[in-house]
């Protein structure tokens, strides 16, 4: 049998699982988890005791974050997985690839033009290799909007109307955890949309090229509430009277996952996963509103809500010889408080091509199982097991992951400004 790749992985919060548990599952004959990182013991205890206790791993070695460079010392990883906190993204990516490790990192790569700078240099640098984890690259209905532009069906895209919609529920998870904090995420505009921008960069086969963009805190936030007439407010969920009957509050208690994270690992740095969406310092908007132009002369205007009361999202292109209408209705996930194969599960799902001068026609969708609309095994299996060849080249690399962010980052640039904003002008290739 060939011999395992070696993984450790940097950030053990809600996220990660989704990795280490693959690792120790499905993929445990291809590849190993050898140590973890984080700059929270409790998290770190809780992953060691999920790859003991459900993977059948002895007591994995375990680092804190100012251990990393001990970490790829002393375990000699073939490849370093990131899912800290984004805006620490580029600081273990970059070290990673100086210390001679390959590195997949999650989405978005990181959150600011610098930074992505800082990665693009390493890269190229130190020849090693950067993954970006883009999931819904690989949904089975996304794949077939692929196919049937590189196909030719509706000519050539000249235009796009992308909205995707994030339901009172998902939507107002970013706002109770460390993501309101645009220096944390750089906003939903990086760390939602880039698998959105990811997708149209996919779809076209082409790069932004100039961005302008509209963006504000119409719904969450104190001073909002206030203004649509409530006056019972908290700081967090957890011991609050005033949270009991709030639609909008989180409540961790008696559930097992999100007690062994946050309730209890609290202690260790002070981090509450319940904040109220309705508190005060939340720098991140939640009502969006782009216009891309891209390398290949199509347009796209682009919207992102967060506090919708349905979760999906609807788009559509019109090109030379006909429009393309896709729809997908998805599950309702919060992070780290359920079954992570639930999440973004297409849960009804249509693509219909109108023919110029033809009869319009639903297109047939592949059906798979899992997260993601189905895109999460074939990723996984694409990362950890062994990878089938793929005609549509799915696999994201570290230009891929820069392209993604980059609209976004000049999303909020031109937020900011209220200008528009070249891509060429915020970093280097």
């Amino acid at each position: 049998m060939a011999t395992k790749k070696r993984y450790v992985q940097v950030g053990v919060g809600g996220r990660a699982r989704f990795f280490y548990n693959a690792v120790g599952g499905t993929y445990h004959e291809t590849s190993e988890i050898v140590a973890f990182c984080d700059i929270n013991r409790t998290r770190l205890l809780y992953a060691q005791k999920v790859m003991m206790e459900e993977h059948g791993y002895p007591a994995l070695p375990l680092y804190g974050a100012d251990e990393f460079e001990k970490m790829i010392e002393e375990q000699k990883p073939d490849v370093v997985i990131v899912t800290s906190i984004d805006r620490t993204h580029h600081k273990y990516i970059v070290k990673a690839l100086e210390m001679g490790c390959d590195v997949l990192s999650e989405k978005p790569m990181t959150t600011t033009a610098e930074k992505c700078q800082e990665i693009l240099d390493a890269v190229k640098r130190t020849g090693k290799h950067l993954r970006v984890s883009f999931n819904y690259r690989y949904a089975p209905h996304n794949t077939k909007v692929r196919e049937l532009i590189r196909d030719g069906v509706i000519g050539d895209v000249k235009q796009v109307h992308f909205e995707w919609l994030l339901s009172t529920s998902h939507g107002a998870d970013y706002f109770r955890r460390w993501h309101r904090d645009k220096r944390n995420s750089g906003g939903l505009l990086v760390h939602k949309s880039t698998h959105h921008f990811d997708l149209v960069n996919f779809w076209l086969d082409t790069k932004p090229k100039q961005v302008f963009a509209y963006g504000d805190l119409a719904f969450y936030g104190r001073e909002n509430a206030e203004n649509r007439g409530i006056t019972k407010f908290y700081y967090r969920a957890h011991g609050s009277e005033n949270a009991k009957d709030d639609p909008f509050a989180l409540h961790m208690e008696g559930k097992k996952g999100m007690e062994a994270l946050y309730l209890n690992a609290e202690g260790d740095d002070g981090y509450l996963r319940d904040q109220s969406v309705f508190g005060d310092g939340i720098s991140i908007e939640d009502t969006m509103n782009v216009l891309v132009k891209y390398a290949n002369g199509a347009q796209m205007s682009y919207s992102l809500n967060a506090y919708s009361p349905r979760e999906g999202f609807r788009v559509t292109f019109t090109g030379t010889k006909g429009r393309m209408e896709v729809d997908v209705s998805e599950t309702i996930y919060v992070n780290a408080g359920g079954d992570a194969a639930k999440e973004g599960a297409a849960k009804e799902k249509s693509i219909t091509v109108f023919p110029q001068f033809a009869v319009p026609y639903q297109v047939e969708i592949p059906e798979a199982e899992g997260g993601h609309g189905g895109g999460d095994p074939i990723l996984l299996n694409d990362l950890f097991g062994v990878p089938e060849y793929d005609e549509f080249h799915r696999a994201a690399s570290h230009v891929d992951g820069a392209m993604s962010i980059l609209t976004g980052i000049a999303a909020n640039k031109s937020i900011a400004t209220g200008l528009p904003v070249n891509i060429k002008d915020l970093v280097e290739f």
